[in-house]
């Protein structure tokens, strides 16, 4: 098993949706311990919403790939809200993308998401 990496919403949600990015983000998770702040599953519930909102049709299997979610080893963890509302001041994220910077730099793990400027902050 390699290290510890924190999945963000994005990253989990295509695999989750089927997005194009599946298979990659996919392949980067394999044989990790995965973490994430407890606020993932509200995250990845609003996705869903939103893609139930956009393509009402598909209601029911977007719901069925929601429920994947609970299927998934990702440890949920408590985040520092102070010390992530801080780096979210200095890093111009938002609150929720913070917490999961927070998370990775405290844990030492990989951070796997898809949105650049998280991925950015990450690396400085």
């Amino acid at each position: 098993m390699t290290g510890v990496k924190v999945v963000d919403a994005s990253a989990l949600a295509a695999v989750l949706f089927g997005e194009p990015e599946a298979e990659a983000v996919a392949a980067s998770l394999e044989g990790a311990r995965l973490t994430a702040p407890a606020l993932l599953g509200f995250e990845l519930a609003n996705v869903c919403l939103t893609k139930m909102r956009r393509h009402p049709a598909q209601r029911d299997s977007l719901r069925a790939a929601f429920r994947l979610a609970d299927r998934l080893a990702v440890e949920t963890v408590a985040v520092d809200r102070s010390a992530a509302l801080d780096l979210a001041e200095a890093t111009g994220l938002t609150a929720y993308d913070a917490s999961y910077l927070w998370l990775a730099r405290a844990l030492g793990g990989e951070l796997v998401t898809l949105d650049r400027k998280l991925a950015a902050s990450m690396a400085r």
